[in-house]
């Protein structure tokens, strides 16, 4: 059962606040691998009324000619890098290890996650690549206090590489902390449509498309567009304000061209639904619409905090995974089909033994659609 509590704050409404998001998730139920092939995942078919289980492969069944997908074509970057903290003045001290976490490049510097952050301070420096020689370099250039991280400043130290090439060849793809088998092969963690470097985690509904999915999709009329949204600390911070309202996200960068505003334009027009592939997607377009929903071309941050409440502009319907208890996303998805019916049918869920979190199964959220069949 869902362990929601019941000690609200006299002036907090359920939607606001944060104890209302929480419940239980059985360890088990957190998936470790990803399903082969990717569409055999379950799917969580949820309508206006009614909700229905099905299997992923099966989307071109329940969406209709006219629709239109919107994924987001993000790479995940190798952004866990192994290293060792140095001081040249003191060479007989023996280095300390270091685990870094690339976050987002901030100009000619990156901000990072480190650990152990203490040990860390302003003038620090850290190398990796101790197997090969060290390959690069890191000083930490002062502390971030939004993120509790770091700037740290990167120096290549053979000269016939660059950055890239570097953070190829020693960095490791950032799974969770919850994904603790290492079973996974790094590929199985990016989408099939993967193509703009700068994430530092999966838009994870996106995972379950394959290449024979997709075209079957669209040889049904259901078109395609893409989004970039590179994912970083705004996704997957957790909310700590017990009034949700006043959890500040942090920006994400997002690059919506021309052609996806022109596709949403031409399937509105038409009747057609815009079904936004994951939570990254809906920020992108509902954080980049007007007021009044209208789009245009955009390349820049978006720091969109979606809650109950929220009003519509452009989505019409989301694919999902299930999320993280006290979660931005789990609140966004609330948005969508109310916070009591989504804690009702994360408990349906779990009792239906479904697979969450990253590599686990999705849910289809059609909020203005009426169930025509049910399936099993």
């Amino acid at each position: 059962m869902l362990n929601l509590s019941s000690s609200l704050s006299s002036n907090l409404s359920a939607d606001e606040s944060l104890t209302s998001y929480d419940y239980h998730l059985p360890e088990a139920l957190i998936a470790q691998v990803p399903m082969v092939p990717r569409d055999c995942a379950r799917l969580l078919v949820v309508a206006k009324d009614s909700s229905s289980h099905c299997i992923f492969r099966d989307l071109p069944q329940l969406l209709k000619a006219g629709d239109l997908l919107v994924l987001n074509n993000t790479r995940v970057i190798p952004a866990r890098l192994m290293g060792r903290k140095v001081n040249p003045n003191f060479p007989d001290v023996p280095p300390l290890a270091v685990e870094v976490f690339l976050l987002e490049p901030r100009g000619e510097y990156w901000l990072a996650l480190v650990k152990p952050g203490r040990r860390l301070k302003p003038g620090a420096l850290i190398e990796f690549g101790a197997d090969e020689g060290s390959l690069l370099r890191a000083q930490v250039i002062e502390t971030d206090e939004a993120t509790r991280g770091r700037l740290l400043k990167f120096e290549v130290l053979k000269a016939d590489l660059d950055f890239e090439t570097v953070l190829q060849r020693l960095g490791e793809m950032p799974l969770p902390p919850y994904i603790v088998s290492r079973q996974s092969q790094p590929e199985q963690y990016q989408t099939v449509f993967a193509e703009a470097p700068g994430s530092v985690a999966a838009p994870t509904a996106g995972l379950h498309f394959t290449p024979e999915l997709l075209k079957t999709l669209e040889a049904q009329g259901i078109r395609q567009a893409f989004v970039t949204l590179h994912v970083g600390i705004g996704t997957f911070r957790p909310v700590e304000a017990e009034r949700i309202t006043d959890h500040a996200m942090h920006a994400e960068w997002v690059e919506l061209p021309e052609e996806t505003v022109r596709l949403i334009q031409e399937t509105k027009t038409a009747g057609g639904r815009v079904i936004a592939v994951g939570t990254t997607a809906v920020r992108s377009l509902e954080g980049i619409a007007t007021q009044e929903g209208t789009l245009q071309a955009h390349c820049g941050k978006v720091n969109l905090f979606i809650y109950p409440g929220y009003r519509w502009k452009v989505i019409d319907g989301m694919i999902t995974n299930f999320h993280l208890p006290k979660s931005s996303l789990l609140m966004l998805v609330s948005a969508l089909v109310g916070r009591s019916r989504l804690m009702a049918l994360y408990e349906e869920a779990i009792a239906q033994q479904y697979r969450f979190y990253s590599f686990g199964d999705a849910m289809l959220i059609l909020p203005g659609a009426k169930m025509e069949q049910t399936q099993d």
